[in-house]
């Protein structure tokens, strides 16, 4: 089966479109990244890489806290700005009227608009090259009551937005297919194993 060669890219799909928000110079401000994710369960921690230039890295550097906030797909103008444009020149929040709140930290802003909300302390640093990788602890979670069905969140209801790396574009999350442990569950008893 023929491949074609890339070299070393972080081809990796789907990354997650999230807007990341800290203080900087007293003001709160955002910025949508791809490169992000879950980096543990127990305790529940997550990781953000931020490239050095970017406004918000000193931000978040200075205050050791940071806010991850999961935009739904009807965001996509204002996650696009927040991207796309620095804070140095404008306040984005309010370019995009968009409405702050902060829980326990004072120092991670929050966008009511998107659908969940993660506040964060760091608890790691580790400057990769062009990127700097920040692990937050995350302190709490915020998910507003319309994505939540049977006490949990939904996914069909956030819709989050999902980044193809390589493309330079936005997608919509794809849809359902199958529960965990459903799709393996002949092949495991086939050999009689259990799940991992």
């Amino acid at each position: 089966m023929p491949k074609t060669t890339f070299g070393p890219k972080p081809f990796m799909y789907p990354a997650p479109v999230l807007i990341v928000g800290a203080i900087v110079d007293g003001k709160p401000n955002f910025t949508t990244i791809a490169w992000g994710g879950v980096a543990c369960s127990d305790p529940p921690m997550v990781s953000i890489a931020l490239r050095a230039e970017r406004y918000i890295h000193d931000g978040v550097i200075e205050s050791q806290t940071f806010s991850v906030n999961v935009p739904p797909k009807g965001l996509i103008i204002e996650t696009d700005f927040c991207g796309t444009t620095t804070g140095r020149k404008i306040n984005k929040a309010e370019a995009c009227g968009l409405d702050i709140f902060y829980g326990k930290l004072e120092s991670a802003p929050m966008i009511e608009q998107c659908a969940v909300n993660l506040e964060c302390e760091v608890v790691h640093t580790l400057k990769l090259g062009a990127h700097t990788l920040f692990v937050g602890k995350v302190v709490e979670t915020f998910v507003e009551n319309k994505y939540i069905t049977e006490g949990k969140a939904d996914i069909a209801k956030i819709q989050p937005m999902i980044y193809a790396t390589g493309t330079n574009a936005y997608f919509a999350l794809g849809d359902f297919m199958a529960g965990v442990s459903g799709p393996a569950k002949d092949l495991r008893k086939k050999f009689q194993i259990g799940r991992e």
